[in-house]
């Protein structure tokens, strides 16, 4: 964890911001695999991490700002939990660490909350995302499961991600930890990765470089050779000659900062023609775009600018036509390029996301755009100095989403439907990094990652 002072002075600002009210924050729980005592890794919710610290399941935290009060609810272990788990510093002592002098047992949490209704203050709670903590608030409030949801408080929500949108320097510490296993990881597959072994070889090998360097990956790892599937967490293909892997993973620092990249190589020594003219348009898109990030740049625009680039050079290779401008207003690049150039990052890879995508993400002052691919922008609004986000356009080939559109005649005016028919068995390119914004420009995290052609040749000669 950090230095208490980072907690106090976080929580502090989340006092200023909010001005009255008490805020309860509610922690996570083990959460079963299959039966009660076979548990997934335990992974503590990011908000709570962000202002208490603790790193341990069971936990809730109350900020009174009127009466200046801070505590910690939970369970000291007892005998029977040490026979198990093996002995702990008390939750006094861990609860000291991050600045906060107040215990409680985990059942009192009810009567606090209790408490402050009679006395009309305010509760201000984050929307839950896991069943347990969903129920919980139903408990203490006495509402219903489906409504939980709309009694969060907004206030809380907008305060939150206001604070955690900009890293500190010590975040930024650790989520340069968290790439640089990442850089490890991706390089590790490129060398690794050969015709005739199978894909889950190279998630294995990733994936202990992970745990042996940080607190695993970040989120579960894309490792396909089937690029053209966004998410695809399948990992049982065989790679062959002519194939390409699309490798979209990360690490997670030991404090859980997010790392977030993603590299396409060729299973051969070196790229095609074909893949190599596809490849050097999403390097192309990904440069000028990182060139472009500033302060007061919404990542809206940088989005639509990466839209023309792959238009632009779609157009080159014959595969789409007609007035960039206006292909990429009607949305015809999306064929190609059906997700958002990117996202905030930080606890979560995703950062925020559980508060709402469009808190993050947007505000009034820019607006989602609802229209195909460009609707899947998590990242819309002005950039600020201390986001750290991922720049991570691609090119595509979907051979369900090519036949549905030429058969419904979609966007003829500027897609080439029999030069994109001899595509379909490409699969798909995608090249991400992790980008700070700073006061003048950009800062790309962590040492660089091959990711030019000649770069990615000179890494597969090795192998």
């Amino acid at each position: 964890m950090f230095t208490a002072d980072t907690y106090v002075q976080r929580r502090k600002i989340l006092k200023e911001k909010l001005g009255s009210g008490v805020v309860l924050l509610i922690g996570n729980e083990e959460s079963p695999m299959n039966y009660k005592a076979n548990q997934y890794p335990f992974r503590q919710d990011s908000s709570f991490l962000y202002y208490f610290g603790l790193d341990l399941p069971h936990l809730a935290g109350v900020i009174d700002i009127d009466d200046d009060d801070e505590i910690i609810f939970g369970d000291e272990l007892t005998m029977d939990d040490i026979v198990w788990t093996g002995p702990m510093p008390t939750l006094q002592e861990q609860a000291t660490q991050v600045g906060v002098q107040k215990v409680m047992a985990f059942q009192k949490v009810r009567k606090i909350v209790q408490s402050a209704q009679a006395q009309r203050k305010t509760i201000h709670f984050l929307p839950p995302y896991r069943t347990e903590n969903q129920l919980k608030l139903c408990r203490y409030f006495q509402i219903m499961p489906d409504t939980v949801t709309q009694h969060a408080s907004v206030n809380l929500i907008k305060a939150v991600i206001a604070q955690r949108a900009i890293k500190s320097a010590e975040e930024i510490t650790q989520m340069e930890i968290a790439v640089n296993i990442s850089r490890e990881m991706h390089i590790t597959a490129m060398r690794l990765a050969k015709a005739g072994i199978k894909e889950q070889d190279l998630v294995g090998a990733i994936t202990d470089i992970a745990i042996r360097k940080g607190s695993g990956l970040a989120y579960p790892a894309i490792l396909t050779i089937d690029g053209q599937t966004l998410h695809n967490h399948h990992h049982h293909h065989t790679l062959e000659s002519g194939q390409m892997v699309l490798g979209d993973f990360g690490a997670a620092s030991s404090m859980h900062y997010a790392g977030d990249i993603t590299r396409t190589f060729p299973v051969d020594k070196t790229f095609t023609s074909r893949q190599k003219e596809i490849y050097n348009i999403v390097l192309q898109a990904e440069e000028e775009c990182i060139a472009e990030l500033r302060p007061g740049l919404t990542y809206q625009q940088v989005h639509l600018r990466a839209a023309a680039i792959i238009t632009d050079g779609l157009k080159a290779l014959g595969l789409m036509k007609g007035n960039t401008e206006e292909a990429v207003a009607a949305g015809a690049h999306a064929l190609f390029f059906p997700h958002g150039l990117g996202h905030m990052i930080g606890l979560d890879v995703h950062d925020m996301e559980d508060l709402g995508e469009d808190y993050v993400g947007y505000n009034e002052e820019t607006k989602r755009i609802d229209q195909f691919g460009t609707r899947y922008l998590r990242l819309g609004r002005k950039l600020e100095e201390g986001f750290v986000i991922t720049v991570e356009p691609g090119i595509y080939f979907i051979p369900e989403l090519i036949d549905q559109w030429q058969a419904e005649q979609k966007h003829n005016a500027f897609l080439n439907y029999d030069k994109i028919a001899t595509y379909k068995d490409f699969s798909g390119i995608r090249i991400e990094d992790n980008i700070l914004i700073t006061s003048d420009g950009s800062k790309t995290l962590g040492e660089p990652i091959p990711k030019t052609v000649e770069e990615v040749e000179a890494i597969r000669q090795v192998g």
